[in-house]
């Protein structure tokens, strides 16, 4: 059987780190009894600046006709953050519906956290984000441009169908990990939508075998960074999410290692997966670029695509490379660069094949 990914590296170290991911995923394929078939895409904001748009016409058309889309980075000065967003990101999630952003969050061994010692040991949680809807919609405008009196209005929508299925998906989460999901809200300043949300997650769940408490979202994010462990599943608002999961990744020692997936669980259309880390213009081009946070997403790639054993296997490897200084980047108080790290990734996979 042929699995199809589309492969978009996008822009700075996007390409960077996807070459590591395809180095990999070249080692592991043979192993599943199956072939990956990649379809590389130049959308990225080099193209938007020479062809005025961040991807073709036809471009959802084209990812549509594969199982799955493994994207690097987006973003480069010159080109607004909300272009490269609305003009490829956002129009993926949701024409897909990929309404779950699942972020996993540890610390591992050999990356130093900056927290104490004893707050950051086993630290090990899920951010659930709600990913179509909520604070990031396109309703509203400005009005009255270049006069004094201008002013600008967005309207979060937040739907019943919406809530519910993404505090589905979180109680399904939990009841495999420890059983408590936590729901971010800000009901008491929100006067509307976030009574709505805690109203329909509260009823979703009622009858779940979870745990389920509310936080809002300013002491959520003073303890996430005071009592980190405590947590198990987190359940957020596209916005709330979002804050929440680049913090969480804070905790852990760095973004540059932080997952993430954009999940349609109903396999009706095919999932994105992408490192949380961005483009990072300050050092592209230089092999500075951290990896694990790509490699990470692969293994969630592989999970998806029932790959399990396979995405076990490079976890292990990603894990045992993070405790040698020679085999980190810089970010994690390493000394070594891309090659480096992906070069110790497959040596790690290779010994576990030498083993077994």
């Amino acid at each position: 059987m042929t699995r199809r990914i589309a492969v978009i590296p996008g822009d700075g170290i996007g390409a960077e780190v996807m070459q590591s991911a395809r180095t990999v995923l070249d080692l592991l394929v043979p192993g599943t009894g199956e072939t990956f078939e990649y379809t590389e895409l130049d959308w990225s904001c080099r193209r938007y600046e020479e062809c005025g748009e961040m991807m073709p016409p036809d471009g959802l058309d084209l990812l549509a006709e594969h199982d799955a889309i493994l994207l690097g980075a987006v973003g480069w000065p010159g080109v607004p953050d909300h272009v490269s967003l609305w003009g490829l990101l956002i129009p993926i999630r949701r024409a897909f519906q990929q309404y779950v952003n699942l972020r996993p969050v540890r610390v591992l061994d050999g990356v130093p956290s900056p927290l104490r010692p004893e707050l950051a040991a086993g630290v090990d949680m899920l951010v659930v984000r709600e990913n179509n809807e909520g604070e990031y919609s396109e309703i509203g405008g400005r009005f009255g441009r270049g006069t004094p009196g201008e002013f600008a209005s967005q309207q979060a929508v937040f739907t019943r169908t919406g809530v519910e299925r993404i505090a589905r998906y979180a109680a399904e989460r939990a009841a495999a990990r420890r059983g408590s999901v936590t729901a971010a809200t800000k009901s008491n300043g929100i006067v509307h939508t976030m009574p709505f949300w805690d109203e329909v997650v509260r009823e979703t769940l009622e009858k779940s075998p979870v745990t389920l408490k509310f936080e809002h979202i300013d002491a959520l994010a003073a303890k996430l960074v005071m009592s980190p462990r405590s947590f198990d599943v987190v359940l957020g608002s596209n916005l709330f999410g979002d804050i929440l999961s680049d913090l969480a990744a804070g905790v852990c020692g760095s973004i540059g290692i932080a997952p993430s997936a954009n999940l349609d669980p109903t396999g009706r259309f095919p999932s994105m997966f992408e490192p949380v880390h961005g483009s990072a213009p300050d050092i592209a081009g230089q092999g500075l670029a951290n990896p694990v946070g790509m490699l990470w997403t692969v293994v969630m790639l592989l999970d998806h695509l029932g790959f399990a054993a396979q995405g076990a296997r490079l976890m292990s490897a990603i894990e045992a490379s993070l405790r040698d200084p020679a085999s980190r980047t810089r970010d994690v108080g390493g000394t070594g660069g891309t090659t480096e790290v992906t070069a110790a990734v497959l040596a790690h996979l290779t010994g576990q094949e030498e083993k077994e």
